[in-house]
């Protein structure tokens, strides 16, 4: 008899693990298990970025604490509105009405600038001109898939460095992806050839979702983050972790 686990068994074994991570941290704060899709500079391995900074800290004004779980883009969103976890740590504003379980913190985390990398720097940077190129994009990352939709050449790519070895490998004439982030992961690799075009397709601004299970949380986290950029540290932080890819050169 074969003693192989079930993989329905482990699904919920992890689920459970999840929840009973957020139960209480070392400190006696609960803990919140938030699925995070980003990369750096805003989150990072050491916990250092941007991000996790700043959500770490309005969390924990917010009388919790923080645990990141790096996911894929799709499953993030859909194990978050299931309540496996807490919630999603990026996401524009809207999304609750294809997700109904998750809601808003109301107060925007980030301004993301959505943007095209190509090797091509003459391509014309604009939704129309790029739906007339191969493009790729990660999978669950709405905006693409709403914009993209109908256009003829478009792959998806679970994770980055798989959509930018797409771009090198000249399965595609461009990439799509946050800007900060492709040009953090551009400069980790030393690619030299690969550069954002501008101006960037769209700027939106990115907001924390809670599983409504955590729906009290949503105001004090948003009071938490207004206060956090009203003392400066918002910004002091963006200077430090995200603008200094600005004018990086690559290494």
């Amino acid at each position: 008899m074969s003693n192989r686990v079930p993989e329905s068994s482990v699904w919920v074994a992890a689920a459970v693990f999840l929840l009973a991570m957020s139960s209480a941290s070392a400190a006696g704060r609960p803990v919140l298990v938030i699925n995070d899709t980003n990369g750096p500079p805003f989150t990072t391995a050491d916990h250092s970025g941007f991000l996790d900074r700043v959500a770490g800290e309005a969390f924990r004004r917010a009388g919790v604490d923080l645990k990141l779980v790096k996911l894929p883009a799709e499953r993030a969103l859909l194990d978050a509105n299931a309540g496996i976890g807490d919630g999603d740590l990026t996401r524009i504003a809207g999304i609750e009405q294809q997700y109904p379980n998750l809601v808003r913190v109301p107060e925007k985390l980030v301004d993301w600038e959505f943007s095209a990398f190509s090797r091509n720097a003459s391509i014309v940077s604009n939704w129309d001109a790029i739906r007339q190129r191969s493009s790729g994009h990660i999978k669950g990352w709405k905006i693409y898939e709403q914009q993209m939709a109908g256009a003829s050449q478009v792959l998806t790519a679970e994770e980055p460095e798989q959509l930018f070895r797409l771009l090198e490998r000249g399965r595609i004439e461009v990439a799509l992806y946050m800007r900060w982030m492709g040009l953090a992961l551009l400069n980790e690799k030393g690619v030299r050839d690969i550069h954002a075009l501008d101006p960037p397709l769209a700027k939106r601004e990115m907001f924390i979702y809670l599983n409504k299970r955590h729906a009290d949380l949503a105001p004090k986290i948003a009071v938490a983050l207004k206060a956090i950029k009203s003392e400066g540290l918002y910004d002091r932080w963006y200077r430090e972790k995200v603008l200094i890819y600005a004018d990086k050169p690559v290494k």
